[in-house]
């Protein structure tokens, strides 16, 4: 289409230019200029872009194979297995190049937190065990990652990511050796994994504190709430219905001194509710309408001697529904009390906004499209479709657009 030349209203002709590839261009050579800065060879460096460009530009799966038909054949192929397998680079300075670019040219509103379940055929991959996936309601043989992810109204980027490794898999020696898996890399709970990718990142990132926001159903919410405010973090976290807490507010009906579920505690607090405003991220960015009710709550905690006061810092449960629906059909904590509950529900839905990116993005780039069964193979591919991600999502807006050039 670019090469015809196109009428308007008054006559002049025009030529379309393919705006979007000039565009993605720029941007992916200025972020690979800042992500690569710390690889320390130049050869390094142009197969880290080469490897960005083959994720963006491959067709089909993201096999090394089909980025490297991109960009030289089998040769290309053997430099680029080695460069993710078998290299000596680090990963975690190519993140922290990233999320710092980003937090540059696109601001997240708050971090994300995001399971990432990868379905294999075998079972050589590093970290793949049977699994139940909740997406699909079964078990599968797959791998499980947590990602962090850059979030705002307009688009969310992953920026770090943890592989979670079973016990069965860290105690098989055979198997951890073949992987390459590092000694440091001890048993952790999916909660725990869920906590360290968020943490490990804002220990030595110097990245700026943004509220964190987490689906914590599937985790021990108590255990990972504790440790994230103990570290100052500000939580939102989705929540089991199941979820113990104790009523702090003396406006809830029927209020207990004993800890309750969290879903009989809204239940009853049912005539709190008022009407919020939202906007969804779908591609009409439509005005929504959502019933909140907040009521004040603690985490159950045990005394340390008897006859010792109990000290609960004041959390905020709150309710999220819709008029002639099920209440609630969503339950948030957070630690932000003073939050209005338009903010905390606008706070909530981007995870919303990572579940379609990562769809219509971070898929398509092939995140979960890494064969090899090393550990730091997996690292380095995550990190390098994370960048394909960002590039992806920074420049979506031109792909419909077209920049029109006077013809002579």
């Amino acid at each position: 289409m670019s090469g015809v030349a196109l009428s308007t209203r008054t006559g002049q002709r025009v030529r379309p230019v393919p705006a979007y590839a000039e565009t993605r261009d720029m941007v992916l050579a200025e972020l690979c200029a800042a992500l690569f800065a710390s690889l320390p060879r130049s050869d390094q460096r142009r197969r880290g872009e080469a490897y960005v460009r083959g994720l963006l530009g491959a067709r089909g799966r993201k096999s090394i194979r089909n980025i490297a038909a991109l960009t030289g054949g089998q040769a290309a192929e053997q430099s680029l297995h080695h460069f993710i397998s078998s290299s000596t680079w680090e990963w975690a300075p190519v993140r922290r190049a990233l999320a710092h670019h980003l937090t540059r040219v696109s601001p997240p509103q708050a971090w994300v937190v995001r399971p990432m379940v990868i379905p294999k055929a075998g079972d050589n991959s590093v970290g793949v065990d049977r699994r139940f996936c909740p997406a699909v309601g079964q078990v599968l043989n797959a791998q499980q990652a947590v990602g962090v992810w850059a979030a705002s109204a307009e688009r969310a980027t992953p920026v770090n990511w943890r592989l979670h490794l079973s016990d069965t898999w860290l105690a098989d020696g055979l198997r951890r050796n073949q992987a390459s898996i590092p000694d440091s890399v001890r048993p952790e709970t999916l909660g725990e994994c869920t906590v360290e990718a968020y943490l490990g990142m804002m220990r030595d990132w110097g990245l700026p504190l943004r509220p964190l926001v987490l689906d914590a159903r599937e985790a021990d919410a108590p255990a990972a709430l504790q440790r994230l405010r103990a570290s100052g973090v500000p939580v939102l976290a989705r929540v089991s219905s199941s979820l113990r807490l104790v009523v702090a507010d003396p406006a809830v009906p029927g209020r207990s001194p004993e800890a309750l579920p969290a879903h009989q505690i809204m239940g009853a607090a049912r005539d709190m509710r008022r009407p919020v405003m939202w906007r969804d991220h779908g591609p009409a960015r439509t005005v929504r309408t959502a019933l909140t009710a907040a009521v004040r709550v603690g985490l159950p905690v045990h005394r340390a001697a008897p006859g010792q006061p109990v000290r609960r810092r004041d959390l905020l449960l709150l309710g999220v529904g819709e008029n002639g629906r099920q209440w609630p059909a969503e339950l948030w904590v957070t630690d932000m009390p003073n939050v209005p509950p338009a903010a905390l529900v606008r706070l909530g839905k981007l995870i919303e906004r990572v579940d379609r990116d990562f769809t219509e993005i971070a898929d398509e780039v092939g995140i979960r499209d890494f064969a090899g069964r090393s550990f730091s193979g997996w690292h380095r591919h995550v990190t390098l479709a994370s960048a394909a991600h960002a590039v992806a999502a920074l420049t979506g807006r031109f792909e419909s657009g077209l920049r029109l050039e006077h013809v002579s």
